[in-house]
């Protein structure tokens, strides 16, 4: 099992260097993308949040797979533009965990009392100014952990992307098969690899809850 270790342990680094870009590049797409939409579904315009409501109701409902085949296969037929293999699987993760984060974060809103948006309009703030100043910071305290949750899925969802030519480490088992590598010790080493990025994530996400735990 150590054999494949040490022959094609260069592949395998390969491999989770381009898995660790396209977590990190997704993932800060999601968050960015999750607290607009979240704003949006908080938003006293009911055609905002009837936008938001749609997104969240139809990437929800939608599995990652059918996302990657749209980006894939589907919006280059529309002869727009053309997206390498790599961006095309950033942005399907991106637009998909988005929604995922979206209702973390409006969970969050939610947690705020009512008392501080009331306190942030007697003293003259708009909705936008509220929300950026006053209930956002207080909203993203309480989401950190539930948002590392999602970021772990995130992390494990990009595996998919190897099905759509993208050369993480997903992409690494059926090389090492066309080597005569045995499968199952490839996904060990695989499963290792993942526990190694997954691990500290978890921690950060304990240390944060007990931390959340013990302020309130």
């Amino acid at each position: 099992m150590f054999d494949i270790l040490v022959e094609y342990g260069d592949v395998l680094a390969r491999g989770f260097l381009r898995t660790i870009e396209l977590f990190l590049l997704s993932a800060a797409g999601s968050l960015v993308l999750g607290t607009v939409l979240a704003t949006l579904r908080v938003s006293p315009v009911p055609a905002l949040r009837a936008v938001g409501t749609g997104y969240v109701t139809l990437l929800r409902n939608t599995p990652l797979t059918l996302v990657f085949f749209f980006f894939v296969f589907a919006y280059p037929k529309l002869e727009l533009v053309q997206f390498p293999f790599f961006t095309a699987a950033v942005i399907a993760l991106t637009i998909y965990t988005s929604a995922f984060v979206c209702e973390v974060v409006r969970s969050g809103i939610n947690t705020v009392p009512v008392g501080q948006a009331e306190a942030a309009r007697s003293i003259g703030l708009g909705f936008g100014q509220s929300l950026t100043q006053v209930i956002l910071p207080q909203a993203f305290r309480a989401t950190v952990p539930p948002l590392v949750s999602v970021l772990i899925a995130l992390l494990k969802n990009t595996t998919v992307a190897a099905g759509f030519s993208v050369n993480e480490v997903g992409s690494v088992i059926p090389f090492l098969n066309e080597q005569g590598e045995p499968t199952l010790n490839a996904f060990i080493w695989i499963a290792v690899g993942f526990l190694v990025l997954v691990v500290p994530l978890t921690l950060v996400q304990r240390s944060f809850e007990k931390r959340w735990s013990v302020s309130r």
